[in-house]
Formats: structure tokens, C-alpha cells, sequence
């Protein structure tokens, strides 16, 4: 997977926006003013992509026993926030997977008035 491909993906979710909250290099998805995916663009540049998402407690554990690419989140929450390292043994449909995961996770946890109104725009 490249940037563009996990940018454009992010970004072709409902109600999605990106920003750079923390520095310049951190780019981050929001649904709904909530982060689901967060990313360094150094280190897409540098050819060792990670990417942050958030996950389900039981199914994050899973994740890290079963790939050495997946660990938990660096500066994050270890329990619910996995980092994934990009074109390692996880497969980029995978990755997309994650990512939905992550966002619906997120969208969930959203006010029903939230949800509501992204689903409408």
C-alpha cells in the first residue's frame, strides 16, 4: 500500500476529514471530531510506513499474537489502539479491513445526532 492509496481510502469514508492536530508530520483521520487512523508522512517517505488504528480490546490482542506487523500503539492507548506496520506481512486488503474496523469502532461511539447528520451529508 502507498499513502495515496491509504489517503484516498480514509478519505472516502463518510463524513471523514483529515488534520495535523500534533505537528506537521502526523497526519489524522477524524470521524465526527473523533480520531480512527493516524499516520507519519516521514515515515511513509523513509519506506517504513506505520499506521495507527483504534480496535476493539480482545480483537487487539488477537491481532498481536497472531502478526509480528501489528503491535500496540505507539503514544497511544495500548488497549484499544494498535500500530500497523504497512507492506509487512499484513496484506493491503487487510490493512483496508483495519481501517474499516477502526473507523466503524469510532463512528459507534458517535451521539446518535452525530451519526445521524454524517449519515445525511
Amino acid at each position: 500500500m502507498n499513502l495515496e492509496t491509504f489517503y484516498e481510502y480514509c478519505l472516502s469514508k463518510k463524513g471523514v476529514t483529515e488534520h495535523f492536530p500534533f505537528d506537521k508530520d502526523t497526519l489524522v483521520f477524524k470521524v465526527g471530531g473523533k480520531m480512527f487512523a493516524l499516520s507519519s508522512l516521514i515515515q511513509w517517505e523513509n519506506g517504513s510506513p506505520k499506521v495507527n488504528l483504534k480496535c476493539n480490546p480482545e480483537y487487539a490482542q488477537e491481532l498481536r499474537a497472531e502478526y509480528d506487523a501489528i503491535q500496540p500503539a505507539f503514544h497511544m492507548s495500548k488497549v484499544h489502539w494498535n500500530t500497523v506496520e504497512i507492506n509487512k506481512e499484513v496484506t493491503d486488503v487487510f490493512v483496508k479491513e483495519l481501517i474499516d474496523h477502526s473507523y466503524n469502532l469510532v463512528f459507534k461511539g458517535l451521539t446518535k445526532k452525530n451519526q445521524t447528520e454524517i449519515l445525511e451529508n
